[in-house]
């Protein structure tokens, strides 16, 4: 309640604040000139004070406004950078179209249950994405209720995705050694592609850390490679789908914390990745003195996170030295001139393998490749997680279930096998079984 009162000649507004060690506080400003100039700002204080700088009121405000809410405060300080934007996407192509209008508080989990079953219906989603849209839904209304307070009850956590009675097939494409040998053949002469995915085959590494590495990171004499960070892709200055109005791109790379603390890993790798790594860095030195200045190098800045004033590293580019003090970054895969695409030199080679080779396929397949091989030969799950960077061994065996069902079921066949040598007496020599 906030209450006014004339000091002398101008006007005072007053309003009591949670007490601090049992005494009672207040906020008050005196100067005005008129009692209604003084209630006015009164009340504009003591809703700034009420809603903590909230600039609406949460019993009113729209599901759309909550969202780009949750995004700045919750999102963007605490997910990764390619999470966030997953987030956004969903958010933007299907939940604010069909649920944005609809105030937070009157949202219900019929409402929610009707939105989902519509999307199934009309779009014909998978499970997995469906699952994505589910989460946005249940972590954005848990901060809601939770954290904020907004809402009382969180009405997506009863919410189910329609049943899918037909099993999704694994978007895994397990490589066979005819196939690794098509492939390699195929990109030979394609310098930076040929030997990320060689390295992604024998060491399992995803996509992003693959890219992420500098010839730091690999020992090629004690034969390990070290993870510490991933490479990723910002837009810069809130472009758009990193364009300006004026067409130029304006995505930067950056290195990126890993995506879990068990991520953090070195492994050992074999000899026929050391030696192939130990061809390219020699041939890579040579590029270097073939291309001179036209050679393109790399350089680490640090920066702070836009959103959460983190830490994080810019990579800068440059044909000629820079002597500003800045480390070189020394990256692995990049082209024959020091030019570096990361992750986006996957692009145009996949879908040569796809159209020309006949292998619908994505990176993460080398993963997936190296991890069902090691464990349909007996390597132990819980160091094969260890290699992936598993946050936890349970990750593996969901991820890897159908390899170690198939094992399960060999297994058992194995002891048939076995047993099938025994001479047991047949049922009819059994009279109390017939």
């Amino acid at each position: 309640m906030v209450n006014v009162r004339k000091r002398g000649k101008v006007f005072q507004y007053q309003f009591e604040i949670a007490p601090v060690d049992g005494v009672r506080k207040y906020i008050n400003k005196s100067g005005f000139k008129t009692k209604a100039e003084a209630e006015k700002a009164g009340i504009i204080a003591y809703n700034e004070y009420t809603q903590t700088g909230h600039n609406f009121t949460p019993n009113t405000m729209s599901y759309s406004d909550y969202l780009d809410y949750w995004l700045k405060e919750h999102c963007q300080i605490n997910l990764k950078y390619h999470t966030i934007q997953a987030y956004s996407n969903i958010i933007k192509n299907h939940i604010k179209p069909r649920l944005g209008f609809y105030r937070l508080s009157q949202i219900t989990t019929a409402t929610l249950q009707e939105f989902l079953n519509n999307l199934y219906v009309e779009k014909a989603f998978s499970k997995n994405f469906m699952k994505n849209i589910l989460k946005v839904l249940k972590t954005s209304f848990a901060y809601a209720t939770d954290v904020v307070g907004f809402v009382k009850e969180n009405p997506a956590i009863k919410v189910k995705i329609p049943r899918y009675d037909v099993p999704e097939e694994d978007p895994a494409h397990i490589f066979s050694k005819e196939e690794i040998q098509m492939i390699l053949e195929r990109f030979e002469n394609n310098h930076a592609f040929y030997y990320a995915i060689l390295t992604a085959y024998y060491t399992g590494l995803r996509v992003s850390e693959v890219f992420g590495l500098t010839w730091n990171d690999i020992d090629l004499e004690n034969k390990t490679l070290t993870v510490n960070k991933n490479i990723l892709k910002k837009n810069q200055n809130g472009a758009t789908h990193g364009r300006h109005i004026s067409g130029k791109a304006t995505t930067v790379w950056y290195f990126g914390t890993c995506k879990t603390q068990g991520s953090y890993r070195t492994i050992e790798i074999g000899d026929t990745l050391v030696n192939s790594l130990k061809e390219y860095k020699a041939e890579q030195e040579k590029d270097k003195e073939e291309y001179g200045d036209l050679y393109m190098k790399h350089y680490m800045k640090e920066t702070k996170n836009y959103y959460n004033n983190k830490p994080e590293i810019k990579i800068l580019n440059a044909y000629t030295e820079l002597n500003i003090g800045l480390p070189e970054a020394n990256l692995v895969f990049v082209k024959h001139n020091g030019v570096f695409e990361g992750t986006d030199t996957c692009k145009y080679p996949f879908k040569v393998i796809h159209y020309e080779l006949g292998i619908n396929c994505r990176f993460h397949d080398f993963r997936d490749t190296h991890a069902t091989r090691l464990i349909e030969n007996g390597a132990d799950i819980k160091a094969v997680s260890q290699r992936l960077g598993h946050s936890t061994i349970q990750t593996t065996y969901n991820i890897y279930v159908r390899v170690t069902n198939k094992m399960e079921t060999e297994t058992v066949n194995r002891f048939e096998e076995y047993t099938n040598s025994l001479d047991l007496p047949k049922t009819e020599d059994k009279p109390y079984l017939t």
